[in-house]
C-alpha cells in the first residue's frame, strides 16, 4: 500500500486539477493507495472541495487543523495517519507532477533506499528562489557532509518506518533528508521535472532564506550537539576563556613594564571575556548533566532489524 500525504494551505484553485492527475497516476502503481489531504487551517474554500473529493473517492481522507500550524506539524499528522508502507508527500500547488511519484518508487525498490527525495533539476521558480534555495542547500551540505541538491524538495518518497520516525516542527521539514539521515536511514534523490506555478501565489519568499539560518543552527546543535552539549558549549567558552587570559596576560607584563591598565578598555573586554567564557561553561555542564539525568530513563532506539522474540 502506498500513503500520498498532501499538506493543504489556500488552495482551493489547484486541487481539482490535482486530484485528477494524482489519483490516475496511483492508480496504475498497482498496489493499494490512500491519499490524506492535511488542511492547514485555510480561510478559503479548500476544505470544502477536500470534503466533496472524500465523498466520491473513499480512498480520499482529510484531516483539517482549527489554525494554521505550519507544514511541518501538517506532514507530522499526515504520517502518524498514513498506513502504507511507502509514503509520498507532494505539495498541492501542481508544480510537482505525481507522474513522477513511479520513478521515486521505483528507485526506492531498486535501491533498498528508505528516503528518495526529488530533486527539481530545472526548477521552474523565480530567480530570487532559486538563489535562496542553492546557498539554503550549500550551506546545509557543507555543515552535514550529505551531499544534495535539493533538500526542500516537496516531493518525496519514504518507508513507512523512516516517515513515522520523523517528528517536524517549526521550519524542520526542510531538513528532512538529514533528520532521517542522522537516525541511520539511507537517503537519495533522483531528477524529477518540476512544473510552473499556474495557481494561486506561493506561500515563499526570498525572505524565506533568513528564517532558513536560524532553523539552521537550530538543526546543527540538534544533530550533532543534543547529547552532549557541554561539546558545544565548552568549546565557546574554552575560546572566550582562552581569548580573556591571552590579554589579562599581555596586560600583566605591561603592568611590570610599568605602563597603565586601569583605564585602557582591552582590560574590561579581557575581564568580559573570562566572565562569559565561565558563565557559558557553567550552562553547558547544567545541559551535560540534565540530559544525561534524563537519560536514565527508557531509550528510544531505532531498529532496523531484529529477530523475533
Amino acid at each position: 500500500m502506498i500513503s500520498a500525504v498532501i499538506p493543504v494551505f489556500n488552495e482551493h484553485e489547484s486541487l481539482k486539477a490535482l486530484c485528477k492527475v494524482l489519483i490516475p497516476n496511483l492508480s496504475k502503481l498497482d498496489r493499494n493507495y490512500e491519499v490524506i489531504f492535511v488542511d492547514d487551517g485555510s480561510t478559503d474554500s479548500s476544505l470544502t472541495i477536500l470534503k466533496q473529493f472524500a465523498k466520491i473517492n473513499s480512498k480520499v481522507k482529510i484531516y483539517s487543523l482549527r489554525k494554521k500550524s505550519g507544514k511541518a506539524e501538517a506532514l507530522t499528522l499526515g504520517f502518524k495517519k498514513a498506513k502504507g508502507n511507502y509514503i509520498v508527500t507532494l505539495d498541492a500547488d501542481l508544480q510537482d507532477r505525481p507522474q513522477e511519484i513511479s520513478k521515486l518508487l521505483r528507485t526506492a525498490k531498486e535501491g533498498n533506499w528508505d528516503v528518495v527525495s526529488g530533486w527539481r533539476k530545472d526548477r521552474s521558480d523565480p530567480w530570487r528562489k532559486i538563489i535562496s534555495s542553492k546557498f539554503f542547500n550549500f550551506l546545509a551540505s557543507a555543515f552535514w557532509g550529505l551531499q544534495m541538491h535539493d533538500y526542500n524538495s516537496g516531493l518525496k518518497l519514504y518507508t513507512k518506518e523512516a516517515a513515522k520516525s520523523l517528528h517536524l516542527y517549526g521550519g524542520m521539514h526542510r531538513f528532512i533528508p538529514l533528520l532521517a539521515y542522522d537516525q541511520g536511514f539511507s537517503v537519495t534523490e533522483v531528477p524529477v521535472q518540476h512544473d510552473e506555478r499556474k495557481y494561486g501565489k506561493s506561500k515563499y519568499g526570498f525572505s524565506k532564506i533568513f528564517k532558513d539560518l536560524p532553523d539552521m543552527f537550530t538543526m546543527l546543535f540538534l544533530t550533532k550537539y543534543a547529547k552532549r552539549p557541554f561539546h558545544l558549549f565548552g568549546l565557546i567558552g574554552g575560546i572566550f576563556l582562552i581569548a580573556g587570559l591571552g590579554i589579562s596576560i599581555y596586560l600583566t607584563v605591561l603592568h611590570f613594564e610599568g605602563y597603565a591598565i586601569s583605564r585602557r578598555p582591552l582590560l574590561f573586554l579581557g575581564m568580559l571575556f573570562i566572565i562569559s567564557g565561565f558563565q557559558v561553561l557553567f550552562t553547558g555542564f547544567l545541559a551535560d548533566l540534565i540530559i544525561n539525568l534524563s537519560n536514565k530513563r527508557v531509550q528510544e532506539f531505532s531498529i532496523k532489524y531484529s529477530t523475533k522474540e
